[in-house]
């Protein structure tokens, strides 16, 4: 293994990266390269969620990293040379897939003869409606409990071909998490009860949320369907702040890896408050309030029920 992913890393870089090659070489060579203490195989997310979803699958038995840090924003994110570096020493590249990380490309193809699997492969989306991205997948499936449990079952069989011998441990971390996601999805359902079907519209920055409000009984609104807030237009903020006193929405929110300035302005003009942001491309560090996709669901649907169920929370 040790040999294989050096070989790897050299026959990569020297194109990509020669320098870097270089000083890894030199360093592998003159016996300074202290990671290669763990034998263990790398996994090499694209973002932190799906890290936080493949330890729950590899538990100690691999080493999962994720390529973006916590609070970053993924869509147009742009690797570095130790981004290209990490992806030639990687055993196997995650990646969620559905036009999300379409800047992963560089580094998968520098990366060389590494396996990628692609967590919403075979899985049917849900498409954009009424917009310039209309009938394009929407990438955020992970926002649904109940769809990230096929996320793990191609975790499970990637991990499984990977290391053969913990297949039957992939297996049943598998199933524990499955597990654990029907429950949240169970627990979401309850936290949302509350929420009186007319105001059952969850107004956000990105349209990230189409899963979770199939899931749940909701309409969506939002400033920009996917990829990044430079979409924001006049056109579409005068739509949504219409949309907003139309429905008579209480609150809108944005998501922590964006500027939440347009969306505070539509509050403003509709005369709905700003709840909060959600966590939806990226989990917050350990000690903040999502430090794993189950702790996002709760924070996410809390801070929903808290904005759109306030005159019932006080009644009940």
């Amino acid at each position: 293994m040790f040999g294989r992913r050096f070989l790897r890393r050299f026959t990569a870089l020297a194109i990509a990266l020669p320098l870097a090659v270089a000083c890894t070489k030199q360093d592998y060579l003159s016996g300074k390269r202290s990671n290669h203490s763990d034998d263990r195989p790398i996994v090499l997310t694209t973002f932190t969620i799906l890290a936080d979803m493949a330890r729950q699958v590899a538990g100690d038995r691999l080493q999962v990293k994720s390529i973006t840090k916590p609070g970053a924003e993924i869509h147009g994110y742009e690797p570095s040379p130790k981004d290209l570096e990490q992806a030639s020493g990687a055993d196997l590249i995650v990646e969620n897939g559905l036009g999300l990380e379409l800047w992963a490309r560089r580094f998968v193809q520098s990366a060389g003869d590494v396996p990628t699997v692609t967590l919403t492969e075979g899985m049917e989306p849900l498409l954009i409606e009424g917009d310039a991205y209309a009938g394009k997948p929407n990438p955020h499936a992970w926002m649904s409990p109940l769809r990230a449990k096929g996320y793990v079952d191609r975790l499970v069989d990637a991990f499984s071909q990977l290391d053969p011998e913990g297949a039957e441990l992939y297996r049943n971390n598998g199933n524990r998490y499955k597990l654990q996601l029907e429950q949240l999805d169970t627990e979401l359902r309850n936290l949302l009860a509350v929420i009186p079907k007319q105001q059952r519209v969850l107004v956000s920055c990105e349209g990230a949320f189409s899963y979770l409000a199939q899931d749940y009984g909701f309409d969506e609104a939002y400033l920009w369907p996917v990829n990044a807030e430079s979409q924001i237009t006049p056109k579409r903020m005068a739509r949504l702040i219409e949309r907003v006193k139309n429905d008579q929405v209480p609150a809108v929110f944005c998501e922590t890896t964006v500027s939440d300035k347009a969306q505070r302005e539509v509050a403003r003009a509709s005369g709905a408050r700003f709840g909060g942001s959600f966590y939806v491309d990226s989990l917050s560090k350990r000690n903040g309030p999502a430090p794993t996709l189950l702790d996002l669901q709760r924070h996410n649907v809390k801070l929903l029920r808290q904005g759109l169920a306030a005159s019932a929370e006080k009644s009940s």
